[in-house]
């Protein structure tokens, strides 16, 4: 990544538009715009120059606020994967609908794949490989 000055030319629901120096155009994403939101729009509103870090490896440029290297900060908590009360009552809904389907006939999963296996032969029937 390379550092370049551009001034904000305009911010849009997917992220912003920069102009760097030497004329050209770069994307800030929707992400980086959001976090770094007040500095974007000082720089529009101003038409101050940032000092912005070049990420040319894509098809587009794309720039955003140089970060501080250094691991991330410890204040982040992790995403939670997994929500225990929710699990509960998807174990719940899955065992009530349990009951309705005919004891006679197999599983409502099984029924639709032996649908799909048997739509599967009728469709090699017809088309002969090459």
């Amino acid at each position: 990544m390379t550092e370049v000055r551009g001034t904000v030319i305009n911010i849009h629901y997917h992220g912003a538009t920069v102009r760097l120096e030497d004329g050209t155009l770069a994307a800030v994403s929707a992400a980086e715009l959001a976090e770094h939101r007040p500095s974007y729009v000082a720089s529009l509103q101003r038409r101050t120059p940032l000092t912005l870090a070049l990420d040319g490896r894509g098809r587009h440029a794309l720039v955003g606020l140089p970060r501080a290297p250094g691991p991330p900060s410890a204040s982040e908590a992790a995403p939670t994967l997994s929500d225990e009360a929710f699990e509960a009552r998807m174990d719940e809904y899955l065992k009530s609908t349990q009951e309705w389907a005919p004891p006679d006939r197999p599983a409502p999963a099984e029924r639709h794949f032996i649908r799909k296996k048997r739509r599967a032969r009728i469709f090699e029937a017809r088309n002969p490989s090459t």
